[in-house]
């Protein structure tokens, strides 16, 4: 195979590697983002929890106030009545004191609602408080993962993109210019393999001369329909895959 060829197969594998690596430094922000913005939206709502059960608390307690407030006018009421001089001041004491005791019902009535209400917001914040400080460990895990991860791709790209120069100012310029042209013209990929007679690129069939040329590996020839260098790698034998000489028929 020429040299220019084989260098050229390299840097298409370099390319790879670097578009690989470039497409996971990319995504690793992306990703912690995502895990943030998500921890961010459990944090609202244990907030919205903790918030809903705190003004439960302070209603009930509005409620136990209203309810002492209520007990000592009716204490004060039933001292007065004592003292009334008719019936109809009695009574009059008397319907004050029953409106006070519907008041109260009616404080401890939303009392026992608003400690229905209580319950499940309690279960809720303290399960949301053990989970968020398990999701904040896991997400501070991954950012760390991610910045090394990070730090990995950059490192090896840098020693990617190091033998890419090498390899560029070893192949000859016209051969770098086409398969500059080819990769960009076909999504990164400028150089493909030939199999069994077709363009593993663009599947097309070649012509039997042209493959036959290719095969010889005396040439860059790229591909008639895609324009893609082709290059082909010879089927081993027996004796390549053993060790061993091939038997004789």
């Amino acid at each position: 195979m020429l040299s220019d060829l084989k260098l050229v197969i390299r840097l298409q594998e370099i390319d790879n590697r670097l578009a690989g690596l470039a497409r996971e430094i990319a995504s690793l922000p992306r990703h912690v983002a995502e895990i943030e913005k998500k921890l961010l939206s459990h944090e609202r709502k244990l907030e919205a929890d903790r918030s809903a059960l705190a003004a439960n608390q302070n209603e009930r307690k509005k409620c136990e106030g209203e309810i002492q407030v209520q007990e000592q006018k009716i204490s004060k009421l039933k001292d007065q009545m004592l003292q009334a001089k008719t019936n109809e001041v009695y009574r009059a004491f008397q319907n004050e004191i029953d409106f006070c005791q519907k008041e109260i019902r009616k404080f401890e009535d939303r009392i026992l609602e608003m400690m229905g209400e209580s319950e499940p917001l309690e279960k809720n914040v303290k399960a949301a408080e053990v989970a968020l400080k398990a999701e904040k460990a896991q997400v501070e895990t991954e950012k760390q993962q991610a910045r090394a991860r990070t730090a990995e791709d950059e490192a090896s790209s840098r020693e990617f993109h190091k033998e890419r120069a090498g390899i560029v100012s070893a192949i000859a310029p016209a051969t770098y210019q086409r398969y500059e042209r080819a990769r960009k013209a076909r999504k990164g990929i400028g150089v493909v393999e030939a199999v069994d007679g077709r363009c593993t690129g663009c599947n097309l069939s070649m012509r039997l001369q042209f493959y036959q040329d290719l095969k010889k590996g005396d040439q860059i020839l790229s591909c008639e329909c895609c324009h893609r260098i082709l290059y082909y790698n010879p089927p081993a034998s027996l004796e390549d895959l053993t060790g061993e000489p091939a038997p004789r028929e």
